[in-house]
């Protein structure tokens, strides 16, 4: 009988696989795809945004917020950048934190492959589970060509964010067999679809892109804002700010952007107000030329700022901070990154992700309710929660 049996070969069963191996313990991993890592080496554009420096249970997202403190305590950036130093591979800071490979994500998966080899960890790809079942104060675990036991089960298979990596909703019906409650789940991190005269508009403009604070108010009356960049596209709005708003959206709340992010809007129309420009004019100085002129269309007849009212500027002031729209959707799990919600971390134990009533069963990774921001939050958690997991028995 295996010590441990991990379902599921990408970022964080590897981790669990590498640490539970390193203690001594016999280990297989069992993964549906023909290769390992497919989310690794599609990341940050093939050089992988492998973790973000800032990482904070603050900037995660989950019906109990508490629960991610202990994993990403015990595992932190810091530490898994030091593996990446271990074995060479180059990296670079972008933006907000952001740390990327130098030259491809295939080093990432590389070095866990060379990690589990180190720690005498069985890696079987192309095996597909059928079945798992409890067994001899243990698991049985199926698949097409043979059966395994295992003393501990860990579930690693990720949330329903890019089917065609393989994603599927196995770690959810594992629990659910086991009577572990399962959340709701939605897509995150995810572009936002519109229709009717919004869909239009964002057509128009498709590959205009400008920075905003893009805000919405949640279900609970919480105001969640993200100050990034934004992109129109033949289906709605995308880009950071967006992505990032979106894992907090849900339908049929409204989006608010403000286009003055940095500044206030009221004051710089007030400062260019003698300039004799007309307002689209003006627009564009601060926004794109194509934006400025279809977002002004709403005002016409367009006049010089100077001709407008003070009470007129403050009602366009109002409309430039808080443009309002109501997207029809996103585009859905075919092109999240991530899956908010899944399996209810009440029912886990924050220090080794195992089931607080069915003992020796693990879940890791995106399959629990702990939903990370845009930019290696994400791995960041799949490392920690896979650490954490791998030290358990």
């Amino acid at each position: 009988m295996t010590d441990v049996m991990v379902i599921g070969a990408g970022a964080a069963g590897l981790m669990c696989a590498i640490v539970a191996g390193q203690r001594g313990k016999s280990v297989v991993v069992l993964e549906r795809g023909e290769r390992i890592g497919a989310k690794i080496l599609i990341s940050g554009g093939g050089r992988c945004n492998f973790t973000n420096r800032h990482a904070r249970p603050e900037n995660f997202l989950s019906s109990n917020p508490d629960f991610c403190k202990s994993a990403l305590a015990r595992y932190t950036p810091e530490d898994f950048l030091a593996l990446v130093e271990r074995h060479g591979i180059a990296w670079h800071e972008k933006k907000l934190g952001q740390l990327f490979c130098d030259h491809s994500s295939r080093e990432i998966v590389e070095m866990l492959q060379r990690e589990c080899a180190d720690a005498g960890v069985e890696i079987k790809t192309g095996a597909e589970v059928t079945a798992v079942r409890r067994a001899d104060g243990g698991f049985e675990v199926e698949t097409p060509r043979e059966t395994f036991s295992a003393k501990r089960l860990v579930i690693a298979t990720g949330g329903l964010s890019l089917p065609k990596l393989g994603a599927t909703d196995f770690a959810y019906r594992i629990a659910r067999q086991f009577g572990v409650a399962v959340l709701p789940v939605r897509a995150g991190l995810v572009p936002f679809t519109f229709g009717g005269e919004d869909l239009e508009f964002c057509r128009a403009l498709s590959g205009v892109s400008a920075a905003c604070a893009a805000r919405v108010e949640t279900a609970k009356g919480r105001s969640v804002a993200f100050t990034e960049h934004f992109l129109f596209t033949h289906r709605g709005l995308s880009g950071p700010a967006m992505l990032q708003i979106s894992s907090y959206w849900q339908a049929p709340e409204e989006l608010r952007i403000n286009l003055f992010p940095e500044d206030d809007a009221r004051a710089w129309l007030e400062e260019n107000r003698s300039s004799g420009m007309r307002l689209d004019t003006l627009l564009a100085r601060r926004l794109p030329e194509r934006f400025a002129a279809a977002w002004t269309k709403s005002l016409e007849p367009i006049k010089p700022v100077r001709h407008y009212s003070s009470k007129e500027l403050d009602e366009i002031a109002h409309r430039l901070e808080n443009w309002t729209l109501r997207p029809a959707g996103t585009e859905g799990y075919a092109t999240a990154e991530v899956t908010v919600g899944g399996i209810d971390t009440r029912e886990l134990h924050s220090k080794t992700m195992e089931a607080r009533n069915v003992p020796g069963l693990h879940f890791i990774g995106e399959a629990v309710d702990v939903t990370g921001w845009l930019g290696g939050y994400n791995f960041q958690w799949a490392w920690a929660s896979g650490h954490a997991c791998g030290q358990a028995g």
